[in-house]
């Protein structure tokens, strides 16, 4: 098992950006605000993640660096949940600064849970 979350795991690519936020399906489930999309043409491919956390919430860069850092170490820890079926993800931390590493892990399962049965009802996108 790949515990890994290498750059080719990262959403980066603006094109890929902007389809996600224009055309992507979005559900919330505290503290997340979860954008997806599934493509076809990347199927077979890892999925890729966007974090982001906002400013409004977080004023410090240092308080979002870190709620980022727990974000990504709670996915990392638990994105065998999900297929990787070229799954493009965004999520957007709406919650406190205060949260632990210990409240946040049990609320990305049951996120990524969430998404595989969403994955499942949806039809794919191209």
């Amino acid at each position: 098992m790949n515990f890994k979350l290498p750059k080719n795991e990262r959403l980066h690519a603006e094109k890929l950006i902007k389809e996600l936020f224009n055309e992507g399906s979005s559900f919330f489930l505290y503290p997340f605000k979860v954008l997806f999309i599934k493509k076809t043409e990347l199927a077979g491919q890892p999925n890729q993640i966007l974090f982001s956390v906002s400013k409004k919430k977080i004023r410090k860069a240092t308080g979002r660096n870190f709620i980022k850092r727990r974000l990504k170490e709670a996915y990392r820890l638990n994105k065998q949940i999900l297929p990787a079926d070229g799954i493009i993800l965004g999520l957007i931390f709406v919650g406190k600064a205060e949260m632990t590493f210990a409240e946040i892990q049990p609320k990305m399962i049951q996120l990524l849970a969430k998404l595989n049965q969403e994955l499942i009802q949806k039809p794919l996108s191209s």
